[in-house]
């Protein structure tokens, strides 16, 4: 498997961008400059992310999104953790 994020994907099991063999892995988002963990769906090359919108529910049951535009960074977090890079803020 490559070091490199895939450029769209998605956390609902519904969605062709759904890959769990990904997820597994953990995946890291950086927006516009800040870490986001509420992500839901993202595409770098669009730039974007969908974000759960409060508590609502679609028709289906599914959490209502919306479509944020912006810098977009995605990484593998079980790369980051084992190369060991000092960012645990110890010292």
């Amino acid at each position: 498997m490559t070091d490199t994020p895939p450029d769209r994907l998605s956390t609902n099991p519904r969605s062709p961008h759904f890959d769990m063999e990904v997820l597994q892995r953990g995946i890291g988002i950086r927006f516009k400059g800040n870490e986001r963990t509420d992500v839901e769906e993202y595409s770098i090359s669009e730039g974007w992310i969908r974000v759960a919108a409060g508590k609502s529910k679609d028709r289906f049951g599914q959490p209502m999104t919306i479509k944020l535009s912006g810098e977009v960074e995605a990484w593998f977090e079980d790369v980051a953790a084992a190369s060991g890079d000092g960012a645990d803020g110890e010292g």
